[in-house]
């Protein structure tokens, strides 16, 4: 074969990778119509997405949506970096917004979708995406409350049933401990203790009756209820009942791998990581509430956002993608294969009933929502701020600084970085 026919054919097959990419996570300019940008973080979300917007654009020949994937660890820096530029998506998931909001780059959603839309999302979601009476964001989905996983077969090994993880408790009257020592004579690790701030800081810090904002958006979590609840948490890893923190600082999800692979007993995370345990895990399984501390159990719950570019050169195709998003018959496609659950409140007992067909019971990450929660932080300069303070907490959580010293120059820095963002 001449070498100028390998070149062509060669162009010829990056050209036919190159439209099967782009079929497979939207839909390229040149079949015709408008396209709107869907920037998103997760990748195990385009085939749900790819459902709805293909449903939707059926309805709408006109349109066209293109989804781009920019994965977590680059999202927030390199979304900041758009927005300022100018060349951020039409429509984009958020969980941190206030910043863009404050500037004028956001769509006021609750203006461009009525009033109708807003009165059917969760309304913790709601709550989260509005500033100052403004909705910011149309919810997709939210994260329930914070469970544990347990590996049952662990738990047989060490002749503790899963009866007796739905009363344990962490504090003065510890439960919970002794029953780790157990689970750490049979397995490699017991508990993942560490610098996860969903999952377990705030959990625990709640627990414990602190709170890492108050209701002036200043930072409280350097409290004696924070020293309880971080000390407790280092506490497990000095004792080895937990990973160390150089194994859970060298990627975020390393608790979640030990526990697929058969050495972590119980793993305490949210529905965020239930379809992948579901798929992946090769030993019996199950979910319990999580323990409780001296104020009760006490979580926090997230929820998921889409933002309307306020710049988008097409507004009227981006509100309707977004209106499209934001209902019931859009937002259902995340429910199915029990994803994650939908936003719109007719939708989510879809994601029950998917979980209850599988035989997994759902009940503890929605049951410890009907306490108190602890919230999860926001404001100005909040992701530089909590940069900041998870790099401080980091050193806590491998010994380097005592939990007191740490909180009081955690919470020093990341005001610092708020006021300096």
């Amino acid at each position: 074969m001449k070498t100028s026919t390998k070149a062509v054919l060669g162009i010829a097959l990056a050209a036919v990778l190159l439209v099967a990419a782009a079929l497979w996570l939207g839909r390229t300019a040149t079949g015709g119509g408008t396209v709107v940008r869907l920037r998103i973080w997760d990748q195990s979300f385009v085939p749900a997405y790819r459902s709805a917007l293909d449903a939707f654009e059926k309805a709408n020949p006109d349109v066209r949506v293109r989804i781009t994937v920019v994965p977590w660890a680059n999202y927030q820096q390199k979304l900041r970096l758009d927005v300022a530029g100018g060349t951020a998506d039409d429509l984009f998931w958020t969980n941190l917004y206030e910043d863009y909001a404050d500037a004028g780059r956001l769509v006021d959603v609750g203006r461009a979708l009525g009033p109708e839309a807003v009165r059917a999302w969760d309304p913790s979601a709601v709550a989260q995406y509005t500033r100052h009476g403004t909705l910011w964001a149309a919810p997709q989905f939210v994260d329930g409350g914070t469970a544990v996983y347990y590996n049952r077969d662990l738990l047989a090994a060490a002749g503790v049933s899963p009866a007796e993880l739905a009363d344990l408790h962490w504090g003065p009257a510890d439960t919970f401990r002794p029953v780790l020592r157990r689970l750490a004579a049979v397995a490699p690790w017991a508990y993942n203790a560490g610098n996860d701030f969903q999952s377990l800081e705030l959990p625990y810090l709640g627990s414990a009756g602190g709170r890492f904002q108050d209701e002036a958006g200043d930072f409280a979590f350097d409290s004696p209820a924070g020293v309880t609840a971080f000390g407790y948490l280092v506490g497990l890893i000095t004792d080895r009942l937990a990973p160390s923190a150089a194994d859970t600082a060298a990627t975020s999800d390393f608790a979640k791998n030990a526990f697929l692979q058969g050495k972590l007993a119980l793993f305490q995370s949210g529905t965020f990581d239930l379809a992948q345990i579901a798929k992946q895990a090769r030993f019996h399984w199950g979910v319990a509430t999580m323990p409780a501390g001296p104020a009760g159990r006490v979580s926090t719950n997230n929820a998921i956002g889409v933002a309307a570019n306020a710049a988008a050169p097409h507004p009227d195709a981006t509100r309707r993608v977004l209106a499209w998003l934001g209902s019931a018959d859009g937002n259902r496609y995340l429910a199915r294969d029990g994803a994650t659950i939908p936003a719109v409140v007719a939708d989510q007992p879809m994601y029950r009933e998917f979980w209850a067909q599988a035989g997994v019971d759902v009940a503890p990450f929605f049951d410890v929502l009907n306490g108190p929660r602890v919230g999860s932080g926001g404001g100005p300069g909040f992701p530089a701020a909590l940069q900041a303070i998870t790099a401080v907490l980091s050193e806590m959580f491998a010994g380097r600084i005592p939990v007191p010293e740490a909180l009081s120059r955690a919470q020093t820095a990341g005001r610092a970085a708020a006021a300096g963002s």
